[in-house]
């Protein structure tokens, strides 16, 4: 399993974080529609499937500490874009345990990759000097 997603030149992963615009239909009081976009913002813990039927899974924690996943069709016309919040380093492409981890443990991920971009520049920076 593909550990890489792409959806319309967005390529992300598992362990990234996400923002999912869907397109919402709703019926105004005159009886008329109204198409709006929802922004669903997350950490993908899975992807599944090939070619069209490929699916991915998006988890946020929503207030109250309640957990909300939602599973969404890579070539859906109801998906807008998918924009990269932030990138994440993980070494599973199911992240289902994250389900019984706290906030702070899931922030780890991202962490990780932040510390892996200071790293490296770091280094690039030694290695320029001398």
């Amino acid at each position: 399993m593909a550990l890489t997603t792409i959806h319309k030149n967005t390529s992300f992963n598992i362990g990234d974080t996400v923002r999912v615009w869907q397109t919402i239909k709703e019926q105004t009081a005159k009886g008329g529609e109204r198409t709006r976009l929802q922004a669903f913002e997350g950490i993908v813990i899975a992807s599944r499937g090939h070619g069209d039927n490929k699916s991915f899974t998006v988890r946020r924690v929503a207030s109250g500490g309640i957990g909300v996943e939602r599973i969404f069709p890579l070539n859906s016309p109801l998906i807008d874009r998918v924009d990269i919040a932030s990138r994440g380093i993980v070494r599973r492409s199911k992240l289902y345990y994250l389900r019984q981890k706290s906030s702070r443990e899931v922030a780890e991920v991202t962490k990780r990759f932040a510390r892996l971009k200071a790293a490296q520049a770091s280094s690039l920076k030694k290695s320029s000097s001398k």
